[in-house]
């Protein structure tokens, strides 16, 4: 179950990053860096209770933050040249 919750997370967490980035909105921003952290937060329980191989885990974590935080900090130059203007 907990599988679950952290795939549907991770994906709403992608999704949410990429609204962010069409239609940049602080509250957008605030809403994936939670989610960011709570798949952080339950890939980080799911390796513990499953002992699954550390590298692949991490490999994969590393790639998915690498797509969402380039999102992130896309929306967040984005936002920022929409105040300024």
């Amino acid at each position: 179950m907990l599988l679950v919750t952290h795939v549907l997370i991770a994906l709403s967490s992608i999704v949410v990053t990429g609204l962010a980035y069409i239609s940049p909105s602080q509250r957008k921003l605030y809403s994936s860096y939670s989610l960011v952290g709570l798949t952080l937060a339950s890939g980080t329980i799911l390796v513990i209770t499953t002992h699954s191989p550390l590298l692949s885990s991490c490999m994969t974590g590393l790639a998915y933050l690498a797509v969402v935080m380039f999102g992130i900090v896309a929306t967040q130059r984005k936002l920022a040249t929409q105040k300024t203007i």
